[in-house]
């Protein structure tokens, strides 16, 4: 099946996705040392728009994980659609590499002890 191009776009999805999560996270986390950094000496009304500005970065921060959540599940749906309708037209080159797997995957375990 390493002609489907199905595969090599799941595994561009996947790379870019978990790329913009750790990006994200990477800045939430920057972003929250800076605030802490920040409000170590404050006091009264700059303590209260500190706090408020950390709760729109973790408000923003949530927003983002769950846009990036709900893309995972569109393009899983979408790739598994696409994987359906190739195994439908192909069904013996998708026998053939499930056979083919599972050769592997035998032996790989067989080895194992």
């Amino acid at each position: 099946m390493s002609n489907n191009p199905n595969v090599s776009t799941a595994s561009a999805t996947s790379n870019s996705i978990g790329a913009g999560i750790s990006r994200e996270f990477h800045d939430f986390i920057a972003d929250i040392e800076d605030l802490v950094k920040q409000t170590t000496a404050l006091t009264g009304d700059d303590l209260v728009r500190a706090k408020a500005k950390l709760s729109a970065r973790v408000a923003a921060a949530k927003d983002s994980v769950e846009a990036l959540g709900d893309d995972v599940a569109h393009r899983a749906r979408k790739v598994a659609a696409d994987t359906n309708t190739y195994v439908h037209e192909q069904p013996w080159k998708a026998i053939g590499a499930g056979a083919v797997i599972g050769l592997l995957l035998g032996a790989v375990l067989a080895r194992r002890n």
